[in-house]
């Protein structure tokens, strides 16, 4: 968990910065006013382009963690050929940590080793982070009280809780998928590509597949979505505050 602690706060200040700068740019484009309240478009817009530059970062991120998570059960599936475990079976890891991780993967895959699922991870934020922003801003905006300049804490925490369930939970499918690709490689390679990660996942365990851990995503999103758009919000406010009284 050490590697996606350090880099969360570099990751979800890429996603809300290129999502306000892209909608503002939108609004200056369009409108020639970039406080103009935006439209379904320019949300949309601007959350396509934050799922696709967020692959550049969360990537690579996911492929670590993922990879340092599930490397002890890949390597006895793929060298011990173990159909029943047994306690007395010394297993010698994989990576021995993040940054050995990154380098073992360079080495052996090249830098496109560690970009390994990025499809499927596109394939999942871009609609993905539709169903985060554009929730969310309409949301914020409908529990908000009549009147009311900006959402109150109350309004930011729930509609961003709400909008983190949506997202999580229909990206479930997708989110499988990039596992799967992002998990293979430790000691050998099962899946060709998106669609073929797709393919023997349906033959071998149904459709039921693509939806295991929907629920525990989408509890999960729900405090974690409203505590990032809380924090998000309350630090735009403090940051205008300051600027007003430190001009």
């Amino acid at each position: 968990m050490s590697f996606p602690l350090v880099s969360i706060a570099v990751y979800n200040s890429v996603v809300f910065g290129v999502f306000s700068n892209t909608q503002r740019l939108i609004s200056q484009h369009r409108y020639g006013n970039c406080n103009h309240p935006p439209t379904l478009m320019d949300l949309a817009l601007a959350s396509m382009a934050t799922g696709a530059v967020s692959v550049g970062i969360g990537g690579p991120v996911d492929l670590v963690k993922i990879r340092l998570q599930m490397q002890t059960q890949t390597f006895l599936e793929a060298n011990l050929n173990l159909k029943h475990r047994t306690g007395g079976v010394s297993v010698q890891a994989a990576y021995r940590g993040p940054v050995h991780c990154v380098g073992t993967i360079l080495r052996q895959e090249g830098v496109a080793g560690i970009y390994r699922g990025s499809s499927a991870m596109m394939l999942r934020d871009i609609p993905g982070y539709c169903l985060y922003f554009i929730p969310y801003t309409f949301l914020c905006g409908w529990i908000s009280p009549d009147g009311c300049l900006s959402p109150s804490p109350f309004s930011v925490w729930m509609a961003g809780g709400i909008a983190g369930a949506i997202s999580w939970g229909s990206a479930t499918p997708m989110d499988v998928v990039k596992s799967r690709l992002q998990a293979d490689g430790v000691s050998f390679n099962r899946y060709r590509g998106v669609i073929d990660c797709i393919s023997q996942s349906y033959h071998s365990e149904g459709l039921k597949v693509f939806f295991k851990g929907l629920t525990v995503n989408a509890v999960r999103g729900f405090p974690m979505s409203a505590a990032m758009f809380l924090g998000y919000e309350l630090s735009l406010r403090a940051l205008r505050e300051q600027a007003e009284t430190n001009p």
